[in-house]
């Protein structure tokens, strides 16, 4: 019997799981929990929370619901890889024990603390050793528990992101990689260690920070306890672990320079691959060790965040389509031409942007027409913001040196609308290549890697074609109605 690969990915929305057959490379499950999207605690404005034990709870229940397609033998699962959310801070105290609910990657508390950590550290030092501004990331995240929560924060043995939570779960390890420690700005690229600046300037000690290991490597073996209770097998090895959007680019085979992916979920972002230690003079995108990184053969990944992508959808959906399914809402925003009539809206309203210079300029509908304007057209009005938010993005990656010629992505999420997908590739003016695959999918591939099950990724991915390619056709018509909405958006940055 082939080796089975489990792939868990720790989403915003809700947790993903999937089983793959090694051999084949096939998806033979695939589960979801919870159906409906969870929760994000905002006690004030600007914050964002949820609790690291819900994600534990949901992963349980997503592999018991797996198991409960009785397609495979759970004892068959030779490996499992973790994807995860970026950016979000756990705590964890001597006995494993979480400490308070995690500050995910959409909370902007920290923006402060960060933009004076990158004056006073120095901008030119920071961007060349960390390739970032200290930002709105986990590492500023930290100081503000420090500084707000100090008895909480004195009782931290060990931080985490939230996969690295996860497979603590799962195997009583805590373990780290350099890609981890990169998109937390913890990590020097230059002197290739923990950043002593940022360590000293925000008054850490380094005993917090996990043991490093390598992105594809063991992290741990799965607890007797743990196994009973999933039905799986005891000692098996978690051997990959990855944030979702290095992880959406494993997925999709973006694993060289030059190599682009995109995805549109509840956050928007397109990931260039580079073998520069390349960064933008604002920071308004970011560098990142990718999962292939190492000290000889450099692989960064060069990420543009759009924080309000897919959660603007699922707003207007609850606002003025709440008995619609998603497809309805993409049907029904067909029905109206591009340009929406005049409608214009701003998808900003999840938190700082990065790439607006972490301000928080919300999201905004303009020009409505009340004896005009339907449901229709704020649905498409909607689809197309978005689209034009990965425009604006776009145009700050070419100014750093990044020229995609062909994007890859899921057919998921966003891309599941013609809508959408046809703005998005004659705004860019892009190709664009669909793929069948997902998160949790990804996350099981790399799991095969990181288990030698696959020698390299040219193996892991053989036989891997698109299932759509979109070619742009209708660029001008588009820009018309971009630069109306850049109006707009540079009035409200103004």
């Amino acid at each position: 019997m082939a080796a089975l690969l489990l792939g868990i990915d720790i989403g915003t929305s809700s947790v993903k799981a999937s089983v793959v057959d090694a051999s084949t490379r096939q998806c033979i499950a695939a589960a979801q929990y919870p159906e409906t999207e969870s929760d994000i605690i905002a006690l004030e404005q600007g914050w964002a929370e949820q609790s690291a034990d819900m994600w534990w709870e949901h992963v349980q229940l997503a592999i018991l619901k797996l198991h409960a397609q009785r397609r495979y033998n759970p004892k068959d699962i030779a490996a499992i890889g973790i994807a995860y959310q970026m950016h979000g801070l756990v705590m964890v105290d001597k006995d494993q024990k979480v400490l308070r609910n995690s500050i995910i990657w959409c909370d902007s508390r920290a923006v402060e603390i960060g933009d004076k950590a990158f004056e006073e550290i120095g901008r030119e030092k920071c961007l060349l050793h960390l390739l970032n501004s200290p930002g709105n990331f986990t590492a500023s995240k930290l100081a503000w528990v420090k500084t707000n929560e100090p008895e909480l924060f004195a009782r931290v043995d060990k931080i985490m992101l939230p996969g690295d939570f996860i497979a603590m779960k799962l195997t009583g390890e805590i373990t780290t990689s350099v890609s981890s420690l990169s998109e937390g700005v913890f990590w020097d690229f230059k002197q290739n260690e923990l950043s002593k600046d940022v360590f000293e300037y925000y008054g850490f000690s380094t005993p917090i920070i996990p043991p490093v290991r390598d992105v594809f490597a063991e992290h741990g073996k799965v607890l007797k306890k743990v196994a009973v209770a999933l039905s799986l097998t005891e000692g098996i090895p978690v051997t990959y672990k990855s944030g979702d959007q290095p992880n959406n680019a494993l997925s999709l085979n973006v694993l060289e320079p030059g190599e682009v992916a995109a995805t549109a979920g509840t956050s928007g972002v397109i990931y260039g691959v580079s073998d520069q230690l390349t960064y933008d003079n604002e920071s308004r995108v970011n560098t990142f060790a990718h999962v292939n990184y190492t000290t000889a053969q450099k692989r960064l990944g060069v990420l543009l965040c759009i924080n309000g992508t897919g959660i603007l959808n699922r707003w207007v959906k609850n606002i003025a389509g709440n008995s619609l399914s998603y497809q309805q809402i993409n049907d029904i925003a067909a029905s109206v031409k591009p340009g929406s009539d005049g409608m214009i809206i701003l998808p900003f309203g999840n938190g700082a942007e990065r790439m607006l210079k972490n301000k928080i300029v919300q999201s905004h509908i303009y020009n409505i027409d009340l004896n005009k304007h339907n449901q229709a057209h704020l649905f498409r009005a909607a689809q197309e913001g978005i689209a034009f938010a990965f425009r604006y993005g776009l145009d700050i990656m070419r100014e750093n040196g990044m020229h995609p010629q062909v994007i890859r992505a899921g057919k998921a999420n966003m891309f599941l609308s013609d809508v959408f997908t046809e703005c998005f590739v004659n705004i860019l003016d892009i190709q664009v290549e669909l793929y069948n695959c997902d998160g949790s999918v990804g996350a099981a591939i790399g799991s095969g890697l990181g288990a030698k099950i696959y020698t390299d990724a040219k193996e892991a991915f053989r036989h891997f074609e698109p299932i759509q390619l979109i070619t742009p056709n209708g660029k001008r018509a588009y820009d018309e109605f971009y630069n109306k909405w850049l109006i707009q958006l540079e009035k409200q940055l103004n």
